[in-house]
């Protein structure tokens, strides 16, 4: 069933709920209901409206969006931190709210990873296209000698998966997770250094581990990190029926020479280019500010 008959079918129950006259007998459950609707109705409008080349049964959901260092050091660390600030302004461009759930900070400079959370129509449908590899070459900040080095970053993006009645989840077992807790390695105020709110759940069958410590308690970061790991889990799933993950994902490929899918060059010369579809453009601070509209539809009008 494709995202948008589940829509319909939920809206379609609902509608039979209001209109029984035992209702509002129950106010709060029927204000959550209510609310439900709305929230319901509104997202089916926008598919209905949905941009052409956004075609996929989860394109209008919310993105999952993980930034990691790949080879490179400390200059591949800046860089993936570079690469959360271009999509942070992109989200900012587009209107969508966006979160970091999770930050490992590198001691020297930049970030080993991060996770973040965008929340928007068709989220999942703009940011999907940036699945891969992406590769720097500039003169290092970080070296005496002024010597051009090339790093690499790895970007996964998934659609968030919730559990809305009617939206198909993937079943997960209590005895299937193993809960850590541990301090805030980033910035978060005096009251989340000081106590153990950031929670590790790790899904014992898959290995998965995902964290959060971006809430001030440990449920919230809980409740955060099941959401992250429910949809790791149902794109592991999808994996399994289909021959191939690039409809979700792109694949998951080492960060490393050789596996990029866009090459953003500082020096000898200005480019940016996608390796996919050849767009290119030499103005890499519009790019690296978040200005990534034109060169992810160039890549979605060929995957339409």
């Amino acid at each position: 069933m494709t995202q948008f008959s589940n829509t319909k079918h939920r809206l379609e129950n609902l509608q039979n709920q209001m209109s029984d006259p035992s209702f509002w007998n129950d106010k709060q459950k029927a204000q959550e209901l209510v609310k439900e609707y709305n929230e319901l109705k509104a997202k089916q409008e926008a598919q209905k409206n949905r941009p052409e080349f956004f075609k996929g049964d989860y394109d209008d959901r919310n993105a999952l969006m993980t930034i990691t260092a790949g080879t490179g050091g400390t200059e591949a660390m800046d860089w993936a931190e570079m690469l959360l600030r271009m999509y942070l302004r992109f989200a900012q461009k587009k209107g969508f709210k966006a979160e970091i759930l999770d930050k490992n900070i590198a001691i020297e400079a930049g970030i080993k990873s991060a996770v973040v959370s965008v929340s928007g129509h068709f989220a999942y449908g703009w940011l999907k296209s940036e699945g891969g590899v992406h590769r720097l070459v500039r003169i290092s900040p970080f070296d005496a000698d002024k010597a051009r080095h090339t790093s690499f970053a790895l970007v996964e993006v998934i659609p968030e998966i919730t559990t809305t009645p009617g939206v198909e989840v993937v079943e997960i077992k209590p005895d299937e997770l193993k809960i850590e807790t541990f301090r805030s390695s980033g910035p978060g105020g005096q009251y989340v250094q000081k106590t153990e709110s950031a929670v590790r759940v790790i899904h014992l069958p898959t290995k998965i581990s995902v964290s959060c410590q971006s809430e001030r308690s440990q449920l919230q970061n809980k409740e955060t990190a099941m959401k992250i790991l429910r949809s790791k889990l149902f794109q592991l799933e999808l994996k399994k029926r289909r021959d191939e993950l690039t409809d979700l994902k792109g694949g998951v490929k080492e960060a490393s020479w050789g596996n990029q899918i866009r090459s953003y060059v500082l020096h000898p010369y200005k480019m940016v280019k996608d390796l996919r579809t050849e767009w290119e453009t030499s103005d890499t601070e519009a790019i690296l500010n978040g200005e990534l509209e034109e060169i992810i539809k160039a890549y979605l009008q060929i995957k339409k």
